[in-house]
């Protein structure tokens, strides 16, 4: 069983989250393509893509913590501190993806929507910023996830 959840919760980081790291950091050049370019329905249509992609996968991506935190139970190590703190950074991801870029990626959307020209370059900007936090975040899970530094595990 241990077997099938690890494998779940892995293909669901890589369906998951890989869609979402991608999409949100080609978000804010796309964005300011768009602002460039008002009229262009293509440049429109591009953002709302990404937006969505990153709405979806977000919502999908809910199944790897679970995943997770059921792999980590049957292996037994919860308590480990590389696991805790792929935890913590874990929180610290969905929490940077929820508050600071969909929000933004959905103000710019409805500026871009609604032609009214408030969205800059320095909001794509600061969004960029907050994607990066999120993909690094991320990437350091990674990392922890595979050299599980002090894990009892044997790999």
């Amino acid at each position: 069983m241990t077997k099938f959840l690890l494998a779940v919760h892995v293909l669901a980081a890589i369906v998951a989250i890989g869609p979402v790291t991608v999409a949100a950091s080609m978000f804010p050049p796309y964005a300011r393509r768009a602002m460039a370019a008002p009229g262009d329905p293509r440049a429109l249509s591009s953002v709302q893509l990404l937006h969505r992609i990153c709405r979806v996968y977000a919502a999908v991506g809910l199944a790897v913590p679970v995943f997770g935190f059921a792999t980590g139970s049957a292996m037994g190590v919860l308590g480990d501190t590389w696991l805790i703190v792929s935890i913590i950074l874990t929180g610290l991801a969905a929490v940077t993806l929820m508050v600071l870029v969909l929000p933004r990626q959905e103000a710019i959307v409805t500026d871009l929507e609604e032609a009214t020209g408030t969205s800059t370059t320095k909001l794509t900007a600061r969004l960029g910023m907050h994607t990066g936090i999120f993909n690094l975040l991320w990437a350091t899970v990674t990392v922890l996830m595979i050299i599980r530094p002090g894990s009892t595990t044997g790999a």
